[in-house]
Protein backbone atom coordinates (compact mmCIF):
# COMPACT_ATOMS: atom_id res chain seq x y z
CA UNK A 1 0.00 0.00 0.00
CA UNK A 2 1.44 3.40 -0.96
CA UNK A 3 2.49 5.69 1.90
CA UNK A 4 0.37 8.59 0.69
CA UNK A 5 -2.78 6.38 0.79
CA UNK A 6 -1.99 5.27 4.34
CA UNK A 7 -1.54 8.90 5.42
CA UNK A 8 -4.81 9.89 3.69
CA UNK A 9 -6.73 7.10 5.47
CA UNK A 10 -5.29 8.11 8.86
CA UNK A 11 -6.14 11.81 8.27
CA UNK A 12 -9.70 11.02 7.13
CA UNK A 13 -10.20 8.68 10.11
CA UNK A 14 -8.90 11.33 12.52
CA UNK A 15 -11.25 13.95 10.99
CA UNK A 16 -14.23 11.61 11.34
CA UNK A 17 -13.41 10.97 15.00
CA UNK A 18 -12.92 14.71 15.58
CA UNK A 19 -16.29 15.55 14.00
CA UNK A 20 -18.08 12.83 15.99
CA UNK A 21 -16.62 14.03 19.29
CA UNK A 22 -17.30 17.69 18.45
CA UNK A 23 -20.87 16.90 17.45
CA UNK A 24 -21.49 14.95 20.64
CA UNK A 25 -20.18 17.85 22.74
CA UNK A 26 -22.34 20.36 20.84
CA UNK A 27 -25.49 18.25 21.26
CA UNK A 28 -24.76 17.77 24.96
CA UNK A 29 -24.38 21.53 25.51
CA UNK A 30 -27.55 22.30 23.55
CA UNK A 31 -29.56 19.77 25.55
CA UNK A 32 -28.21 21.11 28.83
CA UNK A 33 -29.09 24.67 27.84
CA UNK A 34 -32.65 23.86 26.78
CA UNK A 35 -33.39 21.16 29.38
CA UNK A 36 -34.83 23.57 31.96
CA UNK A 37 -37.05 25.21 29.36
CA UNK A 38 -38.41 21.84 28.28
CA UNK A 39 -39.26 20.91 31.87
CA UNK A 40 -41.02 24.27 32.39
CA UNK A 41 -43.03 23.82 29.19
CA UNK A 42 -43.95 20.28 30.20
CA UNK A 43 -45.08 21.44 33.65
CA UNK A 44 -47.15 24.21 32.04
CA UNK A 45 -48.80 21.76 29.65
CA UNK A 46 -49.54 19.38 32.52
CA UNK A 47 -51.11 22.18 34.54
CA UNK A 48 -53.21 23.33 31.58
CA UNK A 49 -54.45 19.76 31.08
CA UNK A 50 -55.38 19.40 34.76
CA UNK A 51 -57.10 22.80 34.68
CA UNK A 52 -59.09 21.89 31.56
CA UNK A 53 -60.16 18.59 33.10
CA UNK A 54 -61.25 20.32 36.30
CA UNK A 55 -63.24 22.93 34.39
CA UNK A 56 -64.79 20.20 32.25
CA UNK A 57 -66.01 18.51 35.45
CA UNK A 58 -67.52 21.77 36.68
CA UNK A 59 -65.01 22.20 39.50
CA UNK A 60 -64.32 25.76 40.59
CA UNK A 61 -60.59 26.42 40.39
CA UNK A 62 -60.71 29.30 42.86
CA UNK A 63 -62.33 27.03 45.47
CA UNK A 64 -59.66 24.36 44.93
CA UNK A 65 -56.86 26.94 45.19
CA UNK A 66 -58.33 28.42 48.36
CA UNK A 67 -58.66 24.97 49.97
CA UNK A 68 -55.06 24.09 49.04
CA UNK A 69 -53.79 27.40 50.39
CA UNK A 70 -55.73 26.89 53.66
CA UNK A 71 -54.45 23.33 54.07
CA UNK A 72 -50.86 24.35 53.39
CA UNK A 73 -50.99 27.32 55.76
CA UNK A 74 -52.45 25.07 58.48
CA UNK A 75 -49.25 22.99 58.31
CA UNK A 76 -46.87 25.90 57.68
CA UNK A 77 -48.46 29.09 59.07
CA UNK A 78 -45.48 31.32 58.30
CA UNK A 79 -45.06 30.14 54.70
CA UNK A 80 -44.93 32.69 51.92
CA UNK A 81 -46.73 30.99 49.02
CA UNK A 82 -45.38 32.06 45.65
CA UNK A 83 -47.20 29.69 43.27
CA UNK A 84 -50.07 27.20 43.13
CA UNK A 85 -50.28 24.64 40.33
CA UNK A 86 -53.14 22.19 39.85
CA UNK A 87 -51.24 19.09 38.73
CA UNK A 88 -53.73 16.22 39.00
CA UNK A 89 -57.47 15.78 38.84
CA UNK A 90 -59.06 12.44 39.78
CA UNK A 91 -62.75 12.20 38.97
CA UNK A 92 -64.13 8.93 40.27
CA UNK A 93 -67.85 8.08 40.26
CA UNK A 94 -69.61 10.12 42.91
CA UNK A 95 -68.31 13.43 44.21
CA UNK A 96 -67.11 12.02 47.55
CA UNK A 97 -64.23 10.25 45.73
CA UNK A 98 -63.07 13.24 43.66
CA UNK A 99 -59.48 14.36 44.27
CA UNK A 100 -57.28 17.23 43.21
CA UNK A 101 -53.52 17.47 43.76
CA UNK A 102 -52.11 21.00 44.03
CA UNK A 103 -48.37 21.68 43.95
CA UNK A 104 -47.52 24.68 46.13
CA UNK A 105 -44.25 26.58 45.95
CA UNK A 106 -43.29 28.60 48.99
CA UNK A 107 -40.18 30.06 50.57
CA UNK A 108 -39.19 26.60 51.87
CA UNK A 109 -39.62 24.65 48.63
CA UNK A 110 -42.25 22.69 46.74
CA UNK A 111 -45.06 20.80 48.50
CA UNK A 112 -48.00 18.74 47.24
CA UNK A 113 -51.44 19.01 48.82
CA UNK A 114 -54.03 16.31 48.13
CA UNK A 115 -57.60 17.55 48.34
CA UNK A 116 -60.83 15.60 48.40
CA UNK A 117 -64.49 16.43 48.38
CA UNK A 118 -66.52 16.69 51.55
CA UNK A 119 -69.95 17.64 50.30
CA UNK A 120 -69.46 20.77 48.20
CA UNK A 121 -66.24 21.75 49.97
CA UNK A 122 -62.66 20.70 49.25
CA UNK A 123 -60.62 19.47 52.23
CA UNK A 124 -57.13 18.07 52.64
CA UNK A 125 -56.72 14.31 52.45
CA UNK A 126 -53.75 12.37 53.67
CA UNK A 127 -52.16 9.69 51.53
Amino acid sequence: MPTWLLILIIVVGALIVLFLVGGAIAVSRRNAASGGRLLRELAGANEALARARAEDRGWDRDTIDAAARTAHLARRPSAQITALHLVQVVDRPGTEHDEARVRITDDAGVHDVLLGRAGDAWVERTG
